[in-house]
């Protein structure tokens, strides 16, 4: 009887070792690698809005966020409207701080600021934004 515990046990043990090892290889198919499995995933990613969402600025405001995760400077794209804006990146070690401002002809007017990221890994890339209300 005590044999029988023992092989069963080992027995539940080598399948949770199995499922385990399946589970972890590639982060459930989020990794960037095709096959391998050997490049991980991290997500690039915009936080710190300012102005926050919905808040009310006049035009030509400035705003910023921060960005992480993204493969430089060069891969940090904003636009308002389908129209690319001028932006200043500062490299904060961990992140880049993105400053822009709005342009002077908007006005009465809900925008969104669009940002596109590109990570060093191609699945891992980010589109966000957030809306501003632009008053007169």
């Amino acid at each position: 009887m005590q044999a029988l515990k023992i092989i069963s046990a080992l027995i539940v043990l080598s399948f949770c070792n199995i499922s385990w090892a399946q589970s972890t290889g590639g982060h459930g198919g989020h990794g960037g690698g095709s096959g391998g499995g050997d490049v991980s995933c991290i997500k690039a990613k915009m936080s710190r809005f300012n102005p926050e969402h919905m808040t009310s600025v006049a035009p030509g405001s400035e705003f910023s966020f921060a960005a992480s995760g993204t493969n430089g400077p060069g891969h940090i794209h904003v636009s308002i409207k389908q129209q690319p804006i001028d932006v200043t990146i500062e490299d904060k070690d961990t992140f880049y701080l993105v400053k822009g401002k709005l342009p002077e002809d908007i006005k009465n007017s809900v925008v969104r600021i669009s940002v596109q990221l590109k990570s060093k890994v191609g699945k891992c890339d980010a589109e966000g934004g957030w809306l501003l209300k632009v008053t007169e």
